[in-house]
């Protein structure tokens, strides 16, 4: 590349492609974020951009890259484009920090403030095995279909799977000083304690204190920015990590998943019955692996096998309402299906990959519901107090 021209008549209109390129993890126009060093083109129209990275492993380089070299070979005029790639200082990292806090003091978790426009579902279980893991993500991507901007945090802090259901099982998150950026995936924004961990394999072996840091950690040091939804997915019980959660979260709405048997009800109705304790609202249960659905080799007619029973959805959402005093509705029923198990195994959640299943059309119907809702300050803790008189 020759000599840059300092006053090229092209300069205003690459400043403006490359204000329309977002930084692939934070979400927000890499001008905005005083990532970009410096652009020259010189009299062949041939462009040169610096763009400082975060970290120098930086996972989304190549993203940034092609989006950064696509916007700007957009402009009419330009010839060619390189882009180079250096990294933040010290100093620029911590004023990126800075702005990305707004100023908020440290350790303090957004979703917790009354005046947060975030709904926090925390989708809970009274045991494992139900499928509340698959439930959380194929809702996550159902609402992100819809044009939600959606945080997962995977908050099963010793059967972390949801990384795996998503494809990024690999995947490790960036830090920018202290805080964390999520990793972004088909949409989402996604946190697990095994990203966290140095080698996949790792087992979690933590109780107390160092569960409830780890539970702050992921919520108030990780930058989620703008979120309609944050969708939790508890370990399942009523152990330690939801009586943390729901004091970290007093707000957060609860979504009990259940499976058609009575002993697999009966125990979800105590993950409903801690919820409340803990002041959060129940908003509905949903029966997993309802029926399977198949198809008569006779008569070529649907038949629904109801393989573990039926009823257990139905009695969990009545005896909650009784035990809660509010009406919790059964949201869905969602069929057994063995595409739902594989998407899961192969990181490509069922709503994405087979939306056309009986299984992904119940969970898009039980995210259309939810969103349809609007925000709802009933039951909601605003932080208010009684005036003095």
């Amino acid at each position: 590349m020759s000599a840059a021209v300092l006053d090229h008549p092209l300069l205003p209109s690459i400043n403006a492609a490359l204000a329309r390129v977002d930084d692939p993890e934070i979400k927000r126009p890499i001008t905005e974020l005083k990532m970009v060093n410096a652009v020259e083109v010189d009299a062949e129209g041939r462009a040169r951009i610096e763009v400082l990275l975060t970290v120098s492993g930086c996972p989304m380089r190549d993203t940034l890259t092609r989006e950064v070299t696509a916007a700007v070979s957009s402009v009419a005029g330009v010839t060619a484009v390189r882009v180079d790639l250096g990294v933040m200082s010290d100093e620029q990292r911590v004023a990126l920090r800075e702005q990305l806090k707004g100023g908020q003091p440290d350790r303090e978790i957004p979703f917790a403030r009354p005046d947060t426009l975030t709904t926090v579902i925390a989708v809970a279980s009274g045991k494992g095995g139900v499928g509340k893991s698959s439930v959380t993500v194929n809702l996550a991507l159902a609402l992100a279909a819809a044009g939600r901007s959606v945080g997962v945090l995977d908050a099963d802090i010793y059967g972390h799977s949801v990384p795996a259901m998503l494809g990024i099982a690999d995947a490790r998150p960036t830090s920018v000083e202290d805080m964390i950026l999520p990793v972004p995936t088909l949409g989402l924004k996604v946190m697990s304690i095994g990203m966290l961990k140095p080698r996949r394999d790792q087992v979690i072996a933590w109780r107390g204190p160092i569960l409830d840091r780890a539970l702050t950690q992921m919520l108030a040091d990780v930058y989620w920015g703008d979120l309609d939804y944050l969708l939790l997915d508890l370990p399942p019980g009523t152990g330690d990590v939801a009586i943390s959660l729901g004091q970290k979260l007093p707000n957060a709405e609860v979504l009990v998943v259940t499976t058609p048997q009575a002993a697999a009800a009966e125990v979800a109705e105590r993950a409903g019955t801690m919820a409340s304790m803990m002041n959060q609202r129940v908003i509905g249960v949903v029966e997993n692996m309802s029926y399977l659905a198949a198809t008569c080799p006779h008569c070529g007619e649907e038949q629904r096998h109801e393989v573990f029973g039926s009823g257990g959805g139905q009695d969990t959402a009545d005896t909650l309402t009784t035990r809660l005093g509010y009406p919790v509705p059964l949201l869905a029923q969602v069929p057994l299906d063995p595409q739902l198990r594989a998407g899961g195994d192969e990181g490509v959640p069922v709503v994405s990959g087979a939306p056309g299943l009986p299984a992904a059309r119940a969970l898009q119907a039980l995210a259309d519901g939810l969103d349809r809702r609007g925000r709802n300050l009933v039951g909601r803790q605003l932080g208010l107090a009684p005036a003095g008189r």
